[in-house]
């Protein structure tokens, strides 16, 4: 199938950029000895996970399900971390989970001695009290009374023998810079049980595949904690496993006009791309510029009842037309884990653009799909 015989509005994830990605995270591996785990939260197209595993050490899990996934389908490495878990659950989670990261000193005590006797691994997220965040104050898990993580002054040293590792998670498309700030607070404040520890994992949030990002200092840092603490160093990357890997192709669904061109698509922010209103952002869109910059400007919005359901103004060479398909860039992360029906609202087909160029539909939705969700 050729890519303009896929369905709107569909989600096209290309093996050659993800490969691409992977082959810097495997690289960034085989040159310090970390491991590095796929954030199923970002990016949790299964029927990849067999070709992800060809190059990272496993999967990362936020919840039950996550954690389900991401042993059942590509069957390494499998961590999880929760701010709280469900007594019913727990076993389930002990069955897939080998690593265990918990978020207070009460969970330890709780939690701590079970997953011991099951066979896996004792983690405690941290805080560092460090906040390297821009504008993003909803992603930061740093800011005042934040429920993530514990703050040194509450660590229990008898509890603390239960504990194999330390996590901490603090940063969001960040570059290494902001790691390498995070890794002193993070030494200051928790050095000394750094070195009665297995394992650290720094979390994810690092742009790792990004071009300005510095992975030299990134890789100074694996190695500065691996040295000073005899310790394993683990990171935990979402968007940089698919980022710029995949994109949203829409089409114009009508053409009006209140006091600029407004062009209403078959992709809707709400129920699509969430981060565009939640973030908020503007995302890239192939062959347009920013207002005005361009002859033609318009309006580019959903088709939901909801006001607000507007991606964003851009401005192209040549006027749209219905029926004509445009190109959402870097939409592979946070797309289709965060998609919803609201408004009975079909979601986007998802496809795979293998390396000749070609195009295969992994799935499609429908009526179904929405009904079964109520």
């Amino acid at each position: 199938m050729r890519k303009d015989e896929l369905p709107t509005p569909c989600y096209l994830i290309s093996i050659r950029k993800l490969k691409k990605n992977l082959e810097i995270l495997r690289e960034v591996m085989e040159r310090t000895g970390c491991r590095i785990l796929l954030a199923q939260k970002a990016f949790s197209l299964y029927g990849l996970y067999p070709l992800i595993g060809e190059y990272l050490s496993g999967t990362t899990a936020s919840s039950l399900f996550e954690a389900r996934l991401g042993a059942e389908e590509m069957g390494k490495e499998n961590h999880i971390f929760s701010p709280a878990y469900r007594e019913e659950e727990f076993d389930e989670i002990l069955k897939y989970c080998d690593h265990i990261v918990l978020n207070s000193m009460k969970q330890v005590e709780r939690f701590g001695e079970r997953i011991r006797n099951a066979g896996r691994s004792v983690g405690l997220r941290v805080n560092p009290e460090c906040s390297t965040q821009e504008g993003h104050a909803i992603y930061d898990p740093c800011a005042p009374y934040s429920r993530l993580g514990t703050r040194a002054e509450a660590l229990d040293p008898e509890l603390m023998r239960l504990v194999d590792g330390l996590h901490f998670h603090t940063l969001c498309e960040q570059n290494s810079d902001d790691l390498a700030v995070t890794l002193d607070a993070v030494e200051e404040k928790f050095g000394y049980w750094m070195e009665r520890m297995k394992w650290v994992n720094f979390g994810g949030g690092h742009h790792i595949t990004r071009e300005d990002y510095d992975l030299a200092l990134l890789e100074d840092c694996i190695r500065r904690v691996q040295k000073r603490y005899g310790t394993e160093v683990i990171l935990e990357p979402g968007e940089a496993v698919a980022l710029n890997a995949g994109v949203l192709l829409t089409r114009v669904l009508e053409l009006n006009r209140n006091g600029m061109e407004i062009a209403i698509l078959d992709t809707s922010a709400a129920c699509h791309m969430p981060d565009v209103l939640e973030m908020p952002y503007r995302p890239p869109l192939k062959a347009s510029g920013k207002p005005g910059e361009k002859l033609h400007t318009y309006r580019l919005a959903g088709p939901t009842c909801l006001a607000g359901d507007v991606i964003g103004d851009y401005s192209f060479d040549e006027p749209l037309c219905v029926g004509q398909t445009l190109e959402f860039q870097d939409m592979a992360i946070y797309t289709m884990v965060k998609n919803n029906t609201f408004n009975g609202i079909c979601l986007p087909a998802i496809a795979v653009e293998e390396e000749d160029g070609s195009c295969r539909i992994w799935k499609e939705f429908g009526y179904e799909n929405f009904r079964c969700r109520l």
